[in-house]
């Protein structure tokens, strides 16, 4: 905040109100955020009133730093909106005519929040600091890397669940519901809970579109299927991705497979400390070049702590033109895949960057499977 010359920080996105405070609930339909000032000890949360003992609940906060706003500011007929009360909460924080940063790109922060709490600080003045607390965010502790290896083996049970379940004349949908229970159980020794992105389950001839999840169509034999996971442990997340083939995979789709293994495996091998981002996206483009392959998309991104819609960071890319240098307890989830339009084949993997390399944190093995 110094270093950006900023008095306050208003933190909408939940995923940094977590990192700030431990807030955990699903109350981000409605408007809040953490306000950090550089004169207070703790940051103040500002919510919804019946979410106030949820605050209580999961932050450290003292009582004095949680303050809510009633009911009738929801969706309010009376011209009311949550950042009247958050304005006035600032001009307690003496920051009515002071720079306050806001994460002006946040999913949950809408264009609303901001004309109101413009009409309601006219000598504030408002900058855009959407990614402060991201980037703080991308280098991970002890802690948050165990449960991401927590996470890593949630992972790996609701990957086999989901390849165990796909087989030809079974639903879409059946096969989402065995990835789900056992994203949810998690171990013997933990439970899961729930990812930031929904099970996605591209097949037939829509794998060469990479977001799409389930419907009550029954797998057919020749079906190509795609399965992108993640477990999720105390918000912490490990995404996984394989990819199978109901019935005989033909001679083509093996050889893509491969392709895509290979070019995993040399972009993994180029990660350490003081390389760049783009690098490692160069390492899996000179192995797909060699096969006349063309792909411009980046193969992966920073990530961890999250909630829906999105386990990213938005910082650091693994793609041409990110020049962000890769220090040791950075995590990322690489995706390398080909879609082409007939078909598509994903395999990826979350690793940390190590002292002398990746640690991939999932155990499971990099192959076309078939079912």
């Amino acid at each position: 905040m110094r270093e950006a010359e900023l008095d306050a920080l208003v933190v909408s996105d939940p995923a940094n109100m977590n990192y700030l405070t431990g807030y955990d609930g699903w109350s981000f339909y409605v408007h809040q955020a953490v306000i950090v000032t550089h004169d207070r000890d703790e940051p103040v949360w500002v919510g919804r009133e019946m979410d106030a003992n949820g605050a209580r609940a999961t932050t450290w906060l003292a009582e004095e730093s949680i303050r809510s706003y009633s009911d009738d500011h929801v969706q309010s007929p009376y011209d009311l909106h949550p950042m009247d009360f958050f304005a006035e909460i600032l001009e307690e924080l003496d920051a009515e005519d002071a720079r306050i940063g806001l994460e002006m790109d946040a999913y949950y922060f809408t264009a609303k929040s901001y004309t109101r709490l413009q009409k309601n600080l006219p000598d504030a003045e408002l900058d855009d600091a959407t990614l402060l607390v991201n980037w703080v965010r991308v280098i991970k502790s002890k802690q948050e890397l165990e449960l991401m290896r927590q996470a890593a083996r949630i992972s790996e049970n609701a990957m086999q669940a989901g390849l165990d379940a796909v087989g030809e004349g079974v639903p879409e949908y059946e096969v989402a519901a065995e990835i789900y229970d056992s994203l949810i159980r998690g171990t013997d020794e933990f439970g899961g809970d729930y990812p930031s992105i929904v099970p996605l389950m591209p097949s037939g001839d829509h794998t060469g579109t990479p977001h799409l999840t389930w419907t009550d169509r029954p797998f057919e034999r020749g079906d190509p299927v795609i399965i992108e996971l993640s477990g999720c442990r105390n918000r912490y997340h490990s995404p996984l991705a394989r990819t199978t083939f109901v019935g005989d995979p033909p001679k083509e789709m093996r050889h893509r497979a491969e392709i895509v293994v290979e070019g995993l495996e040399a972009a993994l091998d180029h990660v350490e400390p003081g390389v760049t981002a783009e690098s490692v996206e160069r390492a899996w483009r000179d192995v797909i070049e060699k096969y006349d392959i063309v792909k411009e998309d980046r193969i992966g991104y920073s990530m961890g702590l999250g909630y829906p819609p999105d386990w990213g960071e938005h910082t650091a890319s693994l793609r041409p033109g990110d020049e962000t240098v890769l220090e040791e307890n950075m995590t990322f989830h690489t995706i390398p895949g080909l879609w082409f339009d007939d078909f598509g084949v994903e395999l990826s993997e979350t690793f940390r960057v190590t002292s002398n390399g990746a640690e991939v944190l999932a155990e499971f093995p990099r192959e076309l499977f078939t079912a």
